[in-house]
């Protein structure tokens, strides 16, 4: 009997986390990318989930995406929207309106930064939202988002 593929979460990175490794260490780790990237799918994995991981500078090709978990049936979004979790209206409206469980993460402690950084749309849209604990939040988003959906470690 064939067995059913994992359920699919999205993990979508927006803007200069394409950078992450070079761009400022001293507030985002030495940590590139591929190293959030592999956390992900490796996280994913112990609760029997597929990360499709996803990174755009672009916020109209962000939007796409989420429309894209949406037709796809995606469990779940981890989203990590980098600027435009300060700025965009759009990309909170494509979460409200696809209505599939997100958790929102900063790298950085964003309340602990500039004042512009300190309210996010994103996390409006989100169930959950964390900041300040470098890549592993995408260890504890995934796993907080596993919990909401049911599954267990172990798959």
């Amino acid at each position: 009997m064939a067995q059913a593929p994992a359920a699919t979460i999205y993990v979508l990175n927006g803007p200069n986390l394409n950078m992450l490794g070079t761009r400022q260490p001293e507030v985002y780790g030495q940590e590139t990318l591929a190293d959030v990237e592999r956390l992900c799918a490796e996280t994913a994995a112990q609760f029997g989930l597929r990360a499709d991981c996803r990174q755009s500078n672009r916020e109209g090709e962000l939007i796409d995406f989420i429309h894209e978990a949406h037709a796809k049936q995606a469990a779940g979004i981890v989203i990590n929207a980098g600027a435009y979790s300060h700025t965009s209206i759009a990309l909170h409206d494509a979460l409200v309106a696809v209505k599939i469980p997100t958790v929102e993460v900063h790298i950085s402690n964003i309340h602990a930064r500039e004042s512009f950084r300190h309210h996010s749309f994103t996390a409006m849209a989100a169930f959950a939202s964390l900041c300040g604990f470098g890549i592993d939040g995408y260890r504890l988003a995934i796993s907080g988002l596993a919990a909401r959906l049911g599954a267990k470690a172990g798959k």
